[in-house]
């Protein structure tokens, strides 16, 4: 049977699953991408290029990969077992990419049997890359860790790193504890989460201020909301400046 006819048997259990579990809109536009992925595997004439199956394993995992994470980004897939993933991704919270790999390994390993184990093992490797592209593409290439700042110089803490950084920040009460010091006094924690290529940036800002600090470091898996992306104009923002005049009053 013809490749597209394939697709699209196969992806109508996985379409009558997204209809019970996900939004109709994805379902829709799921339909409309599946018919047109059919479509151009119906029609293409691309005349080959390599027949080296690593580099057709590496380079069509990397335009698969980005093919879907692009489909899935904008609210849709590219085959059945996609809408699997969106929906196990969304109860379990279990990768998208990762679920599609696996979906991929139980396939091509009934494939071994039937077909070819080497031709198995080169799909499998297809996958391997493009589930991390997949994910990569609808995680966004950013990546994000989160810094904790005591401090008993807080406050020029906080204005250096909006001011600097363009960064939102989140303001915990501390209560007075213990440390090397002996008692410490009330003070405001810092929080806040920022990009992995600007935290050189912010240490060398706490540094300049403080350099006794107590910074924590961590790791963030998913961000939502919030001020990420330098949104906060560091020049112009008035809400910005009435936040500094209202430190430099309470210190008054």
């Amino acid at each position: 049977m013809n490749m597209s006819y394939l697709l699209i048997i196969f992806s109508i259990p996985f379409l009558i699953l997204g209809y019970f579990t996900v939004t109709k809109r994805i379902v829709l536009k799921s339909v409309v991408s599946i018919l047109g992925v059919a479509l151009f595997i119906h029609f293409e004439n691309f005349q080959t290029i390599t027949n080296d199956k690593l580099l057709i394993s590496i380079f069509g995992g990397l335009l698969v990969g980005s093919g879907i994470g692009i489909a899935i980004r904008n609210g849709s897939v590219l085959d059945g077992s996609e809408i699997l993933g969106v929906y196990l991704n969304d109860k379990f919270g279990v990768s998208i990419g990762k679920i599609v790999l696996i979906f991929n390994i139980i396939l091509f390993t009934i494939t071994a049997f039937i077909i070819s184990t080497e031709i198995a093992l080169y799909s499998i490797l297809t996958y391997i890359v493009a589930a991390k592209v997949t994910d990569t593409v609808i995680e966004g290439f950013e990546d994000f860790i989160g810094v904790t700042i005591v401090s008993k110089k807080y406050d020029k803490i906080k204005i250096a790193i909006l001011e600097e950084l363009g960064t939102g920040l989140t303001v915990y009460k501390g209560s007075s504890g213990f440390g090397s010091k002996g008692e410490a006094e009330d003070f405001d924690i810092i929080h806040s989460i920022i990009n992995r290529i600007d935290i050189k940036k912010m240490y060398r800002l706490i540094k300049e201020i403080d350099t006794e600090a107590f910074i924590v470091e961590f790791d963030v898996n998913s961000v939502k909301g919030g001020v990420l992306r330098h949104y906060i104009d560091k020049k112009k923002n008035k809400n910005l400046e009435v936040f500094k005049n209202s430190i430099s009053n309470s210190k008054k």
